[in-house]
């Protein structure tokens, strides 16, 4: 019996994550209340707290699952010993998919503006995906730190201005110029 509830407890953690990971890059952390990821995740707002001390927390773990999501396909790029996965991370990361779905892509771009308003958990796992980030594209760019994050720069903030613009052919744009610098960093 206690092993099911442990799984229990488990699978509904990993939904609250889910769901605030999904909704804190929609709509940003102080826009989303806890009882709305709880709805979202299909839990009342009562079991919170057996999950989570704060909503500070609760963003810190959200940030490190979307940061691991993001990452997975360039690591596994890496792993794997593929040519050219730092240009694969680039067409993934300024795709007008990334762009128009923030719920399930980058926290880097989608809470840049929020990350240090927490009371510390928030800032730190913003700062451990920003230094994870770094050093897979530092890896993919042969060790060259400073061209990594001079290239993680350029995407996030290119996905992070393409998001505040209305005209779909300003977004295209500000995506175009990115991918051709994005291109020149890549190639050395």
């Amino acid at each position: 019996m206690a092993r099911a509830s442990q799984a229990a407890k488990a699978a509904s953690r990993a939904a609250i994550v889910a769901a605030a990971a999904r909704r804190f890059r929609e709509r940003g952390i102080e826009a989303t209340s806890v009882a709305d990821v709880m709805t979202a995740a299909g839990l009342t707002h009562g079991g919170f707290y057996r999950h989570f001390d704060s909503k500070d927390g609760l963003a810190a773990a959200a940030i490190d699952a979307a940061m691991e999501d993001v990452l997975a396909p360039l690591r596994a790029d890496l792993d794997a010993g593929r040519d050219a996965a730092a240009t694969r991370h680039v067409k993934r990361y300024l795709s007008a998919g990334h762009v128009d779905r923030p719920g399930a892509g980058c926290p880097l771009a989608a809470l840049s503006s929020e990350a240090r308003r927490g009371d510390g958990e928030t800032a730190a796992a913003y700062a451990r995906g920003a230094a994870a980030t770094r050093k897979l594209l530092a890896r993919a760019l042969g060790g060259d730190a400073a061209r990594a994050g001079a290239l993680m720069s350029l995407l996030v903030g290119a996905v992070s201005l393409a998001r505040s613009l209305d005209d779909p052919r300003a977004r295209d744009t500000i995506l175009k110029a990115a991918r051709a610098a994005a291109r020149v960093m890549t190639r050395g």
